[in-house]
C-alpha cells in the first residue's frame, strides 16, 4: 500500500510539473512611455529586508522542536 501511495504521489507530482511548465506566463506588456510600477532597485515586498532573520528563526525553531521531540522519546 505504501508503494502505491508513493507511486501515485510521484505520478501526480510529475504530471503537475509538466502541466505547469506547459502553460505560458501571460505577462502584460509595459505601458507605453514608461512610468508606473516599482523601479528595478525597489524591494518587491517588505519581508525582503528580513529574509536572513526569518531563516535564522526558522532554523532555531527546527532545532528547538527536534530537541523537544528527542527528549519526549527518550
Amino acid at each position: 500500500m505504501k508503494i502505491i501511495n508513493k507511486t501515485l504521489f510521484f505520478l501526480f507530482l510529475i504530471i503537475g510539473t509538466l502541466y505547469k511548465a506547459g502553460i505560458p506566463d501571460d505577462v502584460p506588456a509595459p505601458p507605453p512611455g514608461g512610468g508606473g510600477g516599482t523601479g528595478p532597485g525597489a524591494p518587491s515586498s517588505p519581508i525582503d529586508m528580513y529574509v536572513y532573520i526569518l531563516a535564522l528563526v526558522g532554523f532555531l525553531l527546527i532545532i528547538y522542536f527536534a530537541r523537544k521531540q528527542h527528549k519526549t522519546i527518550a
